[in-house]
């Protein structure tokens, strides 16, 4: 019973298309495998011993096959060691037209760095009017930044060209960095404006003048400018829709203005607050002048305490941040771009689940009729649950070639017998391609046996000819009911037309021996590793006698077969009655040919579906 279960399971397994999945997901290389090369049914050989033992253990291998297969997928697409962009230039083409949607966010966050750099130099000096003005101007400048950038988050709440101004900003790359060095630009702006409104309070010895510094500002905390600065690069580093090389550059500018003011515009403030900070322990000043390393008493008394230039200090601890900073970025985009390369992967992975998914349900199609295929593809079927329908009023035709035994020989010339095969192959083929035709779409082949044809008619539920669906066999007339009859009757003179055409092209004398009848059979689907779809009956073992013990060239019937198929226009010629193996004697008749298309009582025709009636 287990194995027969198992069957099922690699049955519906083809049917929903898991199989494709779980290999996709798990990395397995055999789906490319069979992506690549179009052995599709390989998929539903799956061997029993891989869906036996999945549990919670295999789960937990999943995870580290994927994680292996995805930075496989990243190896594959090298990136350049400095820059890091792709070396594929239509990857990179697609990574920097990515949309990042938390550009709006970095923005904000920018207008909350100003916010607190301004709060920070009000504290130090709260009577500079320079902080409160620059601090209203950047404020609205970065606010303009950030709206401009929300508009393509939240477009409802914004007006539609600011919205489409806004993606093109996110969707064009040298926008996008244009948008972030203002951003950053006006940081800095407002934090240099504000550090250089201090040299006014500040009046050298040098210059002559008598003026003399404050005792509070930056005079007494020229450090915490310096760490306004920090909060500058962080800005920075926070704008993830540009690339590291555009932060690395942004950074340099800042650390660049920093040096600058620290080491020339600032020099004497660093010098005065060195002074006024170590006067105190007894440092002498000619150390400070010549900016040496300075040795002097710890603050405790006991030891030494090595000292170094205030501006000196504050510009490598601006570097060193800046450099950590990089670090960080890069890192981040490293990641970003890693993520990237996944998305695409499972993007494409998606594509050929899609792909596969397709190849399957074509491939269960051609298995199983149509009806039948969407039985099993529309929902999640339990094993033990198989198909089986009843029908009452089918018909059914067995066709044979039975001159093919004496055209097949396994002699040389014959490649061992594979040119008899493939010939046999195109007379079945041209016998499915008649299936195509609208009028024949009633019909449902069945199976091969051989050079036997097995069709039957009716088997498609609740449509007739005209397309048109009842909902009780009640609602049709006699002739709307068997008109699938009289389609597979067609069907039959259409493959005797068919084969005598391969004849002529050929130069052989096939013949084909039919038989046909009418009834109610039993169809469903058997087997699970190769599913089949199958009729069985009383019908069906009539059928095949009236095929047996028919005549070449000729299509069989029985009495009440033909009385019904006289009435769409066919033409007969008694046999005679004829014994049957388990029916005894029965009267039959040969089906010679049809004299008109069969009508309605409106005098429409039937045998297209797309037909107009002018009733005029």
């Amino acid at each position: 019973m287990r194995g027969r279960t198992r069957c099922h399971m690699t049955f519906f397994s083809i049917l929903s298309g898991v199989p494709a999945c779980q290999h996709l997901v798990q990395g397995s290389g055999n789906l490319s495998v069979l992506l690549e090369t179009g052995s599709l049914p390989a998929v539903a050989a799956q061997p029993p011993s891989a869906a036996r033992g999945r549990g919670a253990g295999s789960s937990r291998q999943d995870c580290p096959e994927r994680r292996m297969s995805l930075t496989a997928v990243v190896k594959k697409r090298n990136t350049f060691l400095l820059s890091m962009r792709f070396m594929d230039p239509e990857l990179e083409t697609r990574y920097s037209v990515e949309k990042e949607k938390q550009s709006g966010a970095a923005f904000s966050c920018s207008c909350v760095v100003l916010l607190c750099a301004a709060l920070v130099e009000i504290v130090i000096d709260p009577w500079l009017m320079t902080n409160y003005v620059t601090f209203v101007v950047g404020e609205l400048l970065l606010l303009v930044l950030t709206v401009c950038s929300l508009a393509a988050i939240f477009p409802r709440a914004f007006p539609k060209k600011l919205v489409a101004f806004s993606t093109w900003i996110d969707r064009t790359r040298w926008a996008r960095n244009t948008w972030a060095m203002l951003a950053i630009f006006i940081l800095v702006m407002a934090n240099v404006v504000d550090v250089l409104s201090c040299l006014q309070y500040y009046m050298g010895p040098n210059n002559g003048t008598s003026g003399m510094a404050t005792e509070d500002g930056c005079m007494e905390n020229p450090k915490y400018y310096n760490y306004v600065a920090v909060l500058s690069l962080i800005a920075t580093i926070m704008l993830v829709q540009v690339s590291h090389m555009v932060k690395l550059t942004l950074m340099l500018l800042v650390t660049g203005a920093v040096a600058v003011i620290n080491l020339c515009a600032w020099r004497p403030i660093f010098d005065e607050y060195d002074r006024r900070r170590f006067q105190e322990h007894g440092v002498p000043l000619v150390a400070l002048e010549k900016m040496q390393i300075l040795s002097t008493p710890g603050l405790n008394g006991t030891g030494r305490l090595p000292l170094v230039p205030s501006k000196y200090t504050m510009t490598v601890m601006i570097f060193v941040m800046m450099l950590s900073f990089y670090y960080f970025s890069r890192h981040v985009e490293k990641l970003a771009r890693t993520l990237f390369l996944w998305k695409i992967e499972v993007h494409d992975q998606k594509e050929r689940v899609y792909e596969m998914r397709r190849w399957n349900e074509a491939l269960v199609t051609n298995m199983l009729p149509d009806h039948v295929a969407r039985h099993f593809l529309g929902s999640k079927k339990r094993d033990e649950e198989l198909y089986s329908q009843s029908y009452d009023e089918i018909g059914v035709m067995f066709a044979s070639l039975p001159n093919f035994a004496d055209f097949y020989t396994e002699e040389s010339i014959n490649n061992g017998g594979i040119e008899c095969l493939r010939f046999l192959n195109e007379i079945i083929s041209d016998f499915d391609s008649l299936l195509d035709n609208p009028k024949f779409r009633v019909i449902t082949k069945i199976k091969t046996i051989g050079s036997t044809y097995m069709a039957a008619s009716g088997v498609t539920p609740d449509v007739n000819t005209n397309g048109f669906t009842s909902s009780s066999k009640e609602e049709k007339s006699d002739k709307e009911r068997w008109q699938h009859l009289a389609d597979l009757a067609d069907f039959a003179l259409a493959m005797k037309d068919t084969l005598t055409n391969i004849n002529n092209q050929s130069f052989n004398n096939f013949m084909l021996r039919i038989g046909m009848n009418k009834g109610g059979v039993l169809a469903g689907v058997i087997g699970a590793r190769k599913p089949h779809y199958d009729i069985w009956g009383n019908t069906v073992n009539v059928t095949s006698r009236m095929e047996s013990t028919g005549v070449m060239g000729n299509i069989q019937v029985v009495e009440e077969t033909q009385a019904i198929l006289r009435e769409y226009g066919f033409r007969f010629v008694r046999r005679g009655p004829i014994f049957v193996k388990g029916k005894g004697e029965l009267l039959t008749f040969f089906l010679k040919g049809r004299d008109k298309p069969a009508a309605f009582p409106n005098g429409s025709s039937v045998t297209l579906p797309h037909q107009v009636v002018d009733n005029s």
